[in-house]
């Protein structure tokens, strides 16, 4: 784990994800990892649920979300917080980058945690 303690973020592998989504992992210990996102203006993420609670911020750019029946528009600087289990989706408004943040562990498919 010493090893991991720092991560540069020009080191980090960026994968696309998605079409339009590009990701970067940036790390994870046993009960957390996080997220690096990149999105092109437009792109929807259809509703699913994961075990993990989500913590989102917004760098860049806004999102159209959906949290089960709510639907907000956020901007940058602006958070979102994902209960477990809860049907949530998400547009991209602009280009868009975002940190989630999840706990415990989610594995992102295509993503390799380290833990």
């Amino acid at each position: 784990m010493a090893d991991d303690i720092y991560r540069h973020h020009e080191s980090i592998e960026k994968k696309e994800a998605f079409k339009g989504v590009w990701g970067q992992y940036l790390g994870g210990g046993r009960r957390m990892n996080v997220m690096h996102w990149n999105f092109v203006d437009g792109v929807s993420l259809p509703e699913h649920s994961h075990e993990s609670e989500q913590f989102g911020y917004i760098i860049k750019g806004g999102f159209k979300v959906k949290i089960g029946a709510r639907m907000e528009i956020l901007k940058a600087g602006d958070a979102y917080f994902v209960p477990a289990n809860e049907p949530h989706s998400f547009t991209s408004v602009g280009e868009t980058e975002a940190i989630d943040v999840f706990s415990p562990l989610r594995e992102v498919k295509g993503y390799t945690d380290k833990v």
